[in-house]
């Protein structure tokens, strides 16, 4: 599922979709965000490879049924970033790691045009992505990235955008 543009002079809001808590801080954002400068949103899902790699047929049944689960959450966020941003938002489903593909992802599409991640809530640091771009990967951007603090709540997300 994977929908290759060109947003003439649009400004596209990135966000990477995974389980934690704090991406729905980062969606939110993104989505006031785009609603607020006329732009889109574009949701970015990798499916990590499994450890599990014993036998082909259970690794492709895998694969398969995290397939199915990425394309209905994506299905749920489109939902809601339409109720705020205004629109249906932009779906990249990947397999890889996931720094990996998100790069891969940023050289593809020239109409991404901003990153946004929200911090881990947890006490032990930022999460491993952003300290990755914020580390010694920075360089291999060619946008920028917003780093909301995972903890804002709707309201505060609200005055901000």
């Amino acid at each position: 599922m994977a929908a290759g543009r060109k947003h003439d002079g649009e400004r596209v809001f990135l966000v990477i979709v995974d389980e934690s808590q704090e991406m729905r801080v980062a969606l939110r954002y993104a989505s006031l965000r785009a609603k607020a400068v006329g732009g889109k949103v574009a949701l970015l899902y990798v499916i990590e490879p499994s450890d599990f790699v014993h036998w082909m047929a259970v690794e492709d049944l895998d694969r398969e049924e995290r397939r199915t689960e990425a394309e209905a959450l994506l299905q749920n966020l489109s939902a809601e970033v339409n109720k705020w941003a205004g629109g249906l938002p932009i779906l990249y489903v990947r397999e890889g790691s996931r720094r990996d593909e998100l790069f891969k992802l940023i050289e593809e599409e020239p109409g991404i045009s901003i990153l946004v991640l929200a911090s881990s809530i947890a006490p032990t640091g930022p999460g491993p992505l952003i300290a990755a771009l914020t580390g010694k990967f920075i360089n291999k951007l060619r946008i920028p990235v917003t780093i909301v603090p995972g903890s804002l709540s709707d309201e505060q997300l609200e005055v901000i955008t």
